[in-house]
């Protein structure tokens, strides 16, 4: 039985070929994600902002305006109300009453009685408690891994490859995770601890489809000595595309699964990783590699030292003059 193949032998598709205009398009986004991050905000969960979360699911839709004024009633400050998920997935957030888990508890009880009197039949999830103290150590431990991950990244191809091969995969890195702030900040979905291991997730993803890419540019680099730069990495992208999609297209399938029919908890995850494998993998193709042109990488980048040395000394003779 012959075996499946997603992609031809023979692809040659010319992907560089757009590299200008894939780049202008791609600093568009990022700007716009940058604006977007500025202008609206990240929706930060209790991890990073503190207080109590609780998650609500009514029997039908509710006027949010109604159960802000309901909650607000309360007299415990004022509560941020939004919809997740479904129509009917409320999740309410309210600032930690002092008094230390005891007031915590008090204060999610009377509001589920005040929600019970006015909506019946509605269920109650998880309560979440986070105190402001642990909130900014999260928040600042987050964006400490994101920072760091990305730093060593680069650090670890400069030293696998070449420097610029480190540069053209750090701009991929910003580029992904650029991309998936601003899709944050757009859907004003949850940022909390899961979006953390999320944006971490798209980067070890987007990383790693990039070595391959660089892989066998390296490869090739040293194979074909004559061979222009721009059909080099056409050829590279495309011997690595049947793994590339194989790949990207398994995560896609399972990611899917857990979107439609996944807890709800984890729908920010999921919706973050799914955007995560189409910009991770157009970064590997469109922004990684093209960037080695613009960089002047040929195939003088992998010439040994000493074979290029010996060149240099077979050219000038034994005595030290030129050869005729």
């Amino acid at each position: 039985m012959k075996l499946l193949k997603l992609v031809p032998e023979t692809t040659n598709i010319e992907f560089t070929k757009w590299r200008s205009l894939a780049m202008g398009i791609s600093l568009l986004l990022i700007i716009g994600s940058i604006a977007l991050v500025a202008v609206r905000g990240l929706n930060l969960g209790v991890d990073f902002v503190g207080g109590q979360m609780v998650r609500v699911t009514f029997s039908q839709p509710v006027h949010l305006d109604e159960l802000r004024d309901t909650v607000n009633a309360l007299g415990q400050g004022d509560a941020t109300i939004q919809q997740f998920g479904s129509p009917t997935d409320v999740s309410i957030r309210m600032p930690l009453p002092a008094g230390g888990e005891g007031a915590a508890n008090a204060a999610a009880n009377k509001l589920k009685a005040a929600v019970e009197a006015k909506y019946p039949g509605v269920k109650f999830g998880s309560v979440d408690t986070v105190s402001g103290k642990v909130s900014g150590e999260l928040f600042r431990t987050g964006a400490i891994a994101m920072g760091l991950a990305m730093i060593a990244i680069s650090i670890y191809i400069w030293f696998r490859f070449e420097w610029q091969f480190g540069f053209g995969s750090l701009f991929a890195l910003v580029h992904d995770v650029s991309l998936t702030f601003g899709f944050f900040a757009l859907t004003q979905l949850e940022f909390d601890l899961n979006s953390v291991a999320a944006v971490l997730t798209i980067i070890g993803y987007s990383l790693n489809d990039t070595i391959v890419v660089y892989d066998r540019i390296r490869e090739n680099l040293r194979k074909y000595r004559k061979m222009e730069i721009v059909p080099l990495l056409d050829l590279s992208i495309n011997e690595t595309l049947a793994r590339t999609i194989m790949t990207s297209l398994t995560m896609i399938i399972a990611l899917v699964c857990l979107l439609i029919w996944g807890p709800e908890v984890i729908f920010g995850f999921t919706a973050a990783m799914l955007l995560g494998i189409f910009v991770g993998t157009y970064s590997s193709i469109y922004m990684a590699a093209p960037m080695l042109v613009w960089l002047k990488v040929g195939p003088h980048s992998f010439v040994p030292k000493e074979a290029a040395a010996a060149k240099g000394a077979e050219r000038m003779g034994p005595a030290g003059g030129a050869q005729p």
